[in-house]
């Protein structure tokens, strides 16, 4: 901050200009544009979605809306904007409400200013502090949005119909700034119409006491699409408040689940012992959640979240590093054993539609397997596994479970030669027993699951043999 303007009067003469927030953020859209950068980071999948209507609605200075499911990356979005702001903003020191030097807003900074002119004190904000969120529930007051009266600045001698008696809410301390509403058809009409009054008349009433706040904020909300048109409503005048109104979507396509699930997981970690995931595996996960939103047994208007895979991904490592630590190995590599982790990590996250109870368990466990089933038909072809059968045919019984060590499973990549050369191809060169035993597990999974093998399950335990045996 060494060398920013600390008076009225030299940031005058620093040649500083002031601009509406709307005009800041559209130039600094506009850089980024220009320049061929992402408005922000860490936003994966909606690059040629949505994206770009929310690059237009901040080129035409909209107020935005949001709308989609849950886990649809809404606030994440909306946080972000702030980035687009100037990193440094001068305001009257000591002001509750961003005052701009130049045009004053609340009783005290225009009072500051007529009474030391050029030797105002100026302070400097960081974008961050610039923005204010509010998660609309029911008891949301206009207390909270817009403010009150102070009852102990009343008892210190004010009169309540002083301005220096209020306390000011969130949306004029955003004064200059962006703020969100977050399930805005949650907040009472009465308050939106509140809300509208700030907005967009700039005539508020609090307590009786009429005061007049031109204030200059970008108004982002975020909505689920139900909500939006059944449980709450957004009244009409708030409504047309909104310049862009913006779908969001669930990821595309796997590769895309699979690249967010990279990026928001939290792998655990112990040490002395490596968590690696193999790519067939987290393609499992994500492939889990891309069925779960096409299956007719999930409710699909309440979603299926990215969440749902973030936190799948996670357990499913945690699995393979509790099974690891208990067989003393060093290396952790998650099994189709340890899908059965999911359950936990799932159930509160999909809601089944069933007229039967307790047929979540029995969905959950259809969707893991198909999933299984479309990543080993897209990783392995019918040809590579031609010899393995025959081997399994021939007698071959390989057994699979929790208990059993990753080092006793890797052997039977080396007792069926044929095994070994699918194996290599799905563990990328990775040679660790734990590796490979993963790799064997998916394969003879896979090939059970396309009716290739007989498969005998006691608890944890499995044993895979040939059709004919």
């Amino acid at each position: 901050m060494t060398g920013r303007a600390a008076t009225l009067g030299e940031l005058r003469a620093s040649g500083w200009e002031s601009r509406p927030v709307k005009e800041e953020i559209r130039a600094n859209a506009v850089a980024r544009i220009a320049a061929g950068q992402a408005l922000f980071d860490g936003v994966v999948g909606y690059e040629h979605t949505v994206m770009p209507q929310l690059e237009n609605a901040l080129l035409a200075g909209h107020d935005i809306i949001f709308l989609g499911e849950r886990g649809q990356a809404k606030t994440r979005m909306i946080r972000s904007l702030t980035g687009l702001l100037d990193e440094w903003m001068p305001i009257i020191a000591g002001s509750e409400i961003n005052d701009d030097p130049y045009a004053p807003v609340s009783r005290m900074a225009r009072d500051q200013v007529a009474e030391y002119g050029d030797a105002t004190p100026i302070a400097w904000v960081h974008r961050d502090t610039r923005y204010g969120e509010k998660l609309a529930t029911p008891d949301t007051s206009i207390a909270d949005l817009i403010g009150e009266v102070d009852p102990i600045k009343v008892a210190e001698g004010r009169y309540l119909s002083d301005e220096l008696t209020l306390h000011y809410g969130l949306v004029p301390r955003t004064n200059r700034g962006i703020f969100a509403i977050n399930e805005i058809p949650d907040l009472a009409e009465r308050i939106q119409v509140g809300l509208l009054n700030v907005l967009e008349e700039r005539d508020v009433q609090v307590r009786g006491y009429k005061i007049r706040l031109p204030l200059d904020v970008l108004l982002v909300a975020s909505a689920n699409p139900e909500d939006y048109t059944n449980r709450g409503r957004i009244i009409t005048p708030l409504k047309d408040r909104f310049g862009s109104q913006i779908r969001t979507h669930y990821p595309l396509d796997t590769a895309t689940e699979v690249t967010i699930m990279r990026q928001e997981a939290r792998p655990p970690s112990v040490g002395g012992v490596s968590v690696t995931v193999p790519d067939y595996m987290e393609q499992v996960v994500a492939t889990f959640s891309q069925l779960a939103r096409a299956s007719s047994h999930v409710n699909q208007r309440s979603g299926v979240s990215v969440r749902l895979s973030v936190s799948n991904i996670e357990v499913l490592g945690a699995n393979a590093l509790r099974r690891g630590l208990r067989a003393g190995e060093t290396s952790a590599v998650p099994r189709i054993c340890d899908l059965e982790s999911l359950a936990a990590s799932s159930g509160g996250k999909v809601e089944i539609e069933s007229l039967d109870e307790g047929r979540e368990g029995a969905v959950l466990e259809t969707l893991l397997k198909q999933s299984v089933l479309t990543v080993y038909k897209e990783r392995v072809s019918p040809d590579q596994v031609r010899d393995v059968l025959e081997a399994f045919e021939q007698g071959v019984i390989a057994h699979t479970g929790e208990d059993i060590r990753s080092a006793d499973l890797a052997q039977l990549a080396e007792q069926v030669p044929a095994l070994g050369a699918v194996v290599e191809g799905l563990t990328a060169g990775d040679r660790s027993p734990a590796a490979i035993a993963s790799a064997v597990e998916f394969v003879l999974e896979g090939l059970h699951l396309s009716k290739r093998l007989n498969k005998d399950s006691s608890g944890s335990r499995a044993t895979y043999r040939g059709r004919g045996a």
